[in-house]
């Protein structure tokens, strides 16, 4: 007898421990029909892959890009690139990722156009 409420004990423990751990992480307080404030815990997001996060820094890059080839010049830029393209494993890898894209072509030229 004595052992079975023991682990009954034991039971409960670990809800109101389950449930404390629940309310830690965030929760709102609502209030009965009666007056009595009842925390309810918050349902947290699923964490999924950040595809707009990286949707955003690509658009950025190419929209800096657009800029970087504007202010400098798309022959002098190239020319800057084409440097590039002789060094190291590092700097071919930033001539890769630095050369002028349709988008970054037509973001610098529509910032010409605005000058």
């Amino acid at each position: 007898m004595a052992e079975a409420q023991v682990k009954d004990f034991e039971k409960r423990i670990r809800q109101i421990d389950r449930r404390h751990n629940k309310i830690a992480r965030g929760y709102v307080q609502l209030v009965e029909r009666d007056g009595l404030l009842v925390p309810k815990t918050k349902m947290l997001k699923k964490r999924s892959f950040p595809l707009r996060a990286i949707l955003i820094a690509v658009v950025g890059f190419a929209v800096f890009k657009g800029v970087l080839v504007s202010q400098v010049g798309l022959t002098s830029y190239e020319a800057r690139l084409e440097s590039l393209t002789e060094g190291g494993m590092v700097e071919r890898a930033g001539a890769w990722l630095m050369q002028v894209d349709p988008f970054s072509r037509g973001v610098a030229e529509f910032i010409l156009s605005l000058s």
